[in-house]
């Protein structure tokens, strides 16, 4: 698909749920770029104020920025009846919260989105949702897609084992869903959900699965362990050691924040994406450890850690980008070792994105 497309936003209003956190208002400034106006809706309590404000760019006094609860009935339907597309992104979008408090996440990932689906589906104006989705969902991946490789695939096997110390699954929209934890299986409902609210009213969506997210102005968050490159940029800084969970061997595909919201606003509007599922990934499997590196490259004192594996965090894979690309005609075009290069150099000039927080661990008070 051409950029051409982006043009059918001109002059369009775009609803995106989670519009003020860090994906949603990246996917704003795009939707901006592209000349449609974003009305972001938005609880604006995931962060102190002035992480909104000073971070993300964002106004509470913009008559753009709704803020408001996604479970909340009234708010919805208005914000809804007013748009010609919407972009589901809010989300507690943290796995180690939504397993500390599935009813949080219950509340939030599956209550919220059935509001939401439902004023869509009563909407006649809203042209295409966009249901944010998550790797996740694909947990370990299925046991079997290796049992009885080919020549070919034992040749592939041996390569990635001698590389990342196993074999780590490709991920094709196709493959059995199998989440690990309250946050993928609350994701999981809402692709099932969609298809089932909107599938029967004609209204046209397209479920987009993120791989891992990263990349600046993104901020850590306490007792979380999601966000990686954040995590080990951060602790880097302030001379912590970078803990490797499970010895680091866990396998992501690390997409930059930036493409996750161009590809976003690409599958508003490209013509095949109709009623898609639709992985928005590399297709470059990157361990752990190999995400330590690049840190250190910035950080060279760095220690590394091995920590235990927390509960939910799935052993992962990398995406199938085939559909991605043959869809919406694109390929995420930031390589992970200028992201992470770009994610450092911001650190460095945004020090006040260091929580307090973490630099008050004795660790960090002592370097």
């Amino acid at each position: 698909m051409h950029d051409n497309r982006l043009k059918e936003l001109a002059g369009r209003t775009v609803l995106v749920t989670g519009g003020a956190g860090l994906i949603g208002s990246r996917i704003a400034a795009c939707l901006r770029r592209a000349g449609a106006r974003p009305l972001s809706l938005c609880t604006l309590d995931a962060y102190p104020q002035h992480t909104y404000r000073d971070l993300f760019g964002i106004d509470p006094a913009d008559p753009d920025v709704i803020v408001g609860n996604i479970q909340n009935p009234d708010a919805v339907k208005k914000a809804v009846a007013g748009s010609d597309y919407v972009i589901h992104a809010a989300a507690l979008a943290d796995v180690a919260a939504c397993t500390r408090n599935p009813m949080a996440a219950i509340h939030t990932n599956i209550t919220g989105t059935q509001v939401l689906l439902d004023a869509v589906a009563a909407c006649e104006r809203v042209r295409r949702l966009v249901f944010v989705s998550s790797a996740s969902v694909y947990g370990n991946g299925n046991p079997d897609d290796w049992a009885r490789p080919s020549e070919e695939c034992r040749a592939v096997r041996q390569l990635l084992e001698a590389v990342y110390g196993r074999v780590p699954p490709q991920f094709h929209e196709h493959t059995p869903l199998r989440p690990m934890s309250v946050y993928a299986n609350s994701k999981a409902w809402g692709e099932s959900q969609t298809t089932l609210t909107l599938g029967p009213m004609g209204t046209s969506y397209t479920v987009v699965r993120y791989f891992s997210v990263y990349g600046e102005p993104q901020v850590i968050k306490e007792s979380s362990h999601s966000w990686v490159v954040a995590w080990f940029a951060t602790r880097a800084a302030l001379g912590l050691p970078l803990h490797l969970n499970g010895g680091g061997h866990q396998v992501r595909d690390l997409v930059h924040v930036e493409d996750i919201a161009t590809a976003t606003v690409r599958a508003l509007v490209a013509p095949r994406a109709h009623n898609e599922t639709i992985n928005i990934g590399t297709g470059t499997p990157t361990s752990i450890r190999k995400v330590a590196e690049l840190v250190a490259e910035h950080r060279p004192d760095t220690r590394f850690v091995e920590t235990p594996m927390p509960p939910g965090d799935p052993l992962g894979g990398y995406a199938g980008t085939h559909r991605m690309e043959t869809v919406l005609g694109w390929r995420p075009t930031i390589t992970l070792k200028e992201g992470v290069a770009r994610y450092a150099n911001w650190l460095d000039n945004n020090p006040g994105a260091i929580p307090v927080w973490l630099r008050s661990q004795p660790e960090a008070a002592a370097s």
